[in-house]
């Protein structure tokens, strides 16, 4: 981390509250575990994305152990507006987290959508939908011990059953200083029913904070269609850029310029090699035939890799 962060220091830290005043529609990167770091980060700030999140960090280990800081965060000069997404359930905790980042990220994200197990029975993640005290304290903390007025404080929800109770925590979000609120619009137990988009309206017009429409957004057509649905004032994807990381930048699929940037950009941050390929096996899934999967998806070194593209598409 620390490399990459003393390079940071020299940079000016952007407000992005900035982005959400602009006018126009704020094109951002979800937080992805093991796939939104650094290098990703890179590629898609390249093809017109405004705002990029790094995966969710255990805030508590995060405090704990420098090990854990120095291969959870890593950023450089290049990395922003950035968010840190942390995952707490201690207001303190949260604040010692976002204390460490605040010099080298431009705001902090709260986790209160996560809906996997682990998470919910350490009390992190959606959990936390269901404590709207906690997440209004945890806010305010923050908003309280970080010196600068820029530094954004944001959280990231899913919605529950009684649109009543998430428009109430929202509201007592917003009431403790939030920056802006993303919407999910699923609820903890639904995974790929269809996204709930009337719901994100309704707490879009029950606010007078921004809020990031996210949740089964694959093209900028998409893109465009939910913004239509919701208003909301920013967009968040995930899947869909993992796939095409041009797509903010306007491309129906990956283009070949764009697997190149990945190659270059890649080698040039040390991508450990699972990473690297995985990457690549979801930005060709939609460009590459059954048979071309089978062969590309089992090469077990970054040269072979490298060896392929070369031979397949003269990268």
């Amino acid at each position: 981390m620390t490399g990459d962060i003393r390079e940071t220091k020299e940079c000016q830290l952007k407000d992005p509250m900035d982005l959400f005043h602009s006018g126009q529609v704020v094109k951002i990167c979800a937080p992805m575990v093991r796939y939104s770091k650094l290098a990703f980060r890179t590629l898609v700030r390249k093809y017109s994305c405004d705002l990029c999140y790094t995966p969710m960090i255990v805030a508590a280990d995060f405090v704990r152990s420098a090990k854990a800081r120095d291969s959870e965060f890593t950023t450089n000069k290049g990395d922003h507006p950035l968010i840190v997404q942390f995952a707490a359930k201690e207001a303190q905790v949260l604040c010692d987290a976002a204390r460490i980042v605040s010099p080298f990220a431009d705001g902090i994200d709260l986790n209160c959508g996560c809906p996997q197990r682990w998470a919910i029975s350490e009390g992190y993640g959606a959990c936390l939908i269901n404590k709207p005290e906690l997440v209004k304290d945890m806010v305010r903390h923050v908003r309280s011990q970080i010196d600068n007025p820029k530094f954004s404080v944001s959280i990231k929800i899913r919605i529950h059953e009684d649109l009543k109770r998430t428009v109430d925590l929202c509201q007592k979000a917003e009431a403790a200083g939030v920056s802006w609120i993303t919407v999910h619009g699923r609820s903890i137990e639904e995974r790929h029913q269809p996204v709930h988009y009337d719901a994100i309206k309704i707490i879009k017009q029950s606010m007078s904070i921004p809020i990031v429409a996210n949740g089964d957004i694959k093209t900028l057509k998409d893109a465009e269609n939910v913004h239509h649905l919701t208003e909301a004032d920013g967009i968040m994807v995930a899947r869909g850029l993992l796939a095409n990381p041009a797509m903010f930048a306007g491309y129906e699929e990956t283009p070949f310029q764009c697997i190149q940037d990945w190659v270059d950009i890649a080698l040039e941050h040390g991508t450990p090699f699972t990473c690297f390929h995985h990457h690549l096996m979801y930005m060709m899934e939609r460009i590459t035939s059954k048979q071309e999967k089978k062969v590309f998806n089992v090469l077990s070194s970054t040269s072979a890799v490298l060896d392929y593209l070369n031979d397949h598409y003269g990268l």
